[in-house]
């Protein structure tokens, strides 16, 4: 890729001081792997994925439904049936055919996390249950990875940046997972489908601070209620 294809797509962002030509090396170089392809992972692999960061994992095992649509934006009716994660990487590569994209079309396990998580740089998690982030953040931990996390029900959302240059993880904030009968999720209980959009956004532009060495959460979380617009910060 010659650095004229480079200015041409990335010189609206190129021209932020605090990024220029050095940042944009750096998200060209990064490897980012996102967890789940649904609502948080849609937009967050949509802006990353434009932004430049030049290689991106997609793991899920899920396949595209109806009631998906609304609020998971790589996808289209006539998708219906197909592999998230391979259709979400063909999306990407249309929206920016420079980077490459390495679809996991499978469950993450305690069996297949390491192997998974051990070859990208940045983490973030998009799923939608505590057992698979759990499992994420203990991964990180062991290897050492950063990463980025969010969660979202009804019409409020949660971000942090956990395991980062020495900062806590989210046992040091929620050390054992709920019970998941004690747990509302977005099946049962609804969501307003911008919701994610906004959280996943949200996520996307704090993994791409990270990239780039901007300031980011440290040892905090953003508690962020759309219906009122309340924004609260908690140090932890």
């Amino acid at each position: 890729m010659s650095v004229i294809q480079d200015y041409l797509r990335y010189n609206r962002q190129m021209m932020l001081p605090e990024i220029g030509d050095e940042g944009q090396k750096k998200l060209k170089k990064a490897k980012v792997l996102v967890i789940g392809a649904g609502g948080l992972g849609c937009p967050i692999l949509q802006y990353i994925a434009t932004a430049g960061v030049g290689t991106i994992g997609i793991v899920d095992f899920d396949k595209i439904e109806i009631h998906n649509l609304h609020r998971q934006i790589l996808y289209t009716e006539n998708q219906i049936g197909q592999s998230k994660a391979t259709t979400a990487k063909e999306t990407l590569k249309t929206l920016n055919p420079l980077i490459t994209v390495i679809a996991f079309e499978e469950k993450l396990t305690s069996e297949n996390a390491s192997a998974i998580l051990r070859d990208f740089d940045f983490i973030v998690d998009g799923s939608d249950n505590f057992a698979t982030r759990y499992l994420v953040n203990d991964t990180c931990v062991a290897f050492g990875k950063t990463l980025v996390y969010g969660s979202i029900l009804g019409f409020e959302g949660q971000l942090a940046v956990f395991n980062h240059n020495g900062s806590k993880n989210l046992r040091d904030l929620f050390p054992e997972p709920p019970n998941p009968k004690d747990v509302p999720n977005c099946n049962l209980n609804g969501v307003l489908g911008t919701l994610p959009g906004i959280i996943g956004t949200m996520m996307a532009h704090e993994t791409l601070k990270l990239i780039i060495d901007l300031p980011t959460l440290e040892n905090e979380l953003i508690l962020f209620s759309t219906l009122n617009w309340s924004f609260t910060k908690l140090k932890f």
